[in-house]
């Protein structure tokens, strides 16, 4: 968890009586009440098609399947997580945008057939939830990810690469990091994974973060939308849970500039 982030409990209701009782669930899965219980602790939940969550129907990897949550339409977003109820790591992501749009693109393990949801919290202190259940093969939690069986994890750890592209109404920043994301339910390989990421702008003000957890696939990628005053480089930070920091800057319009060289 990012340092500064509160704990779900202390951002919902603090006292019991104010618990708002939670809605049916219209995926009708087993896990809904257990995890919204946790995640919400007693704030007031609607499900809303505000919240645009793009999922494909069918994992094609279990190990890497994209989701993408856009809850723009909502006005004032404080926080946005991913999850996937039947997951054994149910949390992929915790976003924070600050100076950022309520939007995120990123990658997660399934380790079965489960709704995957996104639930954003706006300045009213209501959480909207919104998802749909996507089909997949077992094991995405359980098996090592690709850089363990080859053995070269070790030489491309923290490796940074990142693209900006820049437009009149949106500043968009993609970045992506090598490392194994490995979950610790694989035998003899302990939890190890990125958990922290910041973004910043060139006067180093602080426009987004996030917590990141083991269920977001190996070689994590992220998609965020800046807002698109974000002028001069942008700094990147992340932090693994053995403590190792990579960071890096990313030139404004770079994704621009790549584009018209694969086109000569």
């Amino acid at each position: 968890m990012i340092g500064r982030i509160l704990p779900f409990a202390m951002l919902a209701a603090p006292v019991a009586a104010l618990a708002q009782p939670l809605p049916a669930d219209p995926l009708g899965s087993p896990m809904w009440d257990y995890h919204a219980q946790k995640l919400f602790a007693g704030a007031p939940v609607v499900f809303d098609d505000k919240v645009q969550v793009q999922l494909p129907m069918l994992a094609e990897n279990q190990h890497v399947m994209p989701v993408t949550v856009d809850a723009r339409a909502l006005g004032e977003v404080v926080r946005i997580v991913i999850f996937a109820d039947l997951n054994p790591i149910p949390v992929a992501v915790e976003y924070t945008p600050l100076e950022a749009q309520a939007f995120v693109a990123t990658r997660i393990k399934l380790d079965q057939r489960t709704p995957v949801r996104a639930a954003v919290l706006t300045a009213d202190g209501v959480w909207h939830v919104a998802g749909d259940w996507v089909d997949a093969a077992g094991g995405g939690c359980s098996a090592p990810p690709l850089s363990r069986v080859r053995g070269d994890w070790a030489d491309h750890l923290g490796e940074m690469r990142g693209a900006v592209w820049s437009g009149a109404d949106v500043t968009r920043l993609r970045v992506a990091f090598r490392h194994p994301m490995d979950t610790g339910l694989v035998e003899n390989i302990p939890v190890y994974n990125i958990e922290r990421l910041t973004v910043s702008d060139a006067a180093g003000k602080l426009l987004a973060r996030m917590a990141i957890h083991a269920s977001v696939s190996e070689d994590p990628s992220f998609t965020l939308m800046l807002v698109p005053q974000v002028t001069g480089a942008i700094s990147v930070a992340a932090r693994d849970t053995g403590g190792l920091e990579f960071d890096g800057q990313i030139a404004p319009a770079s994704g621009t500039r790549i584009a018209a060289a694969l086109l000569r």
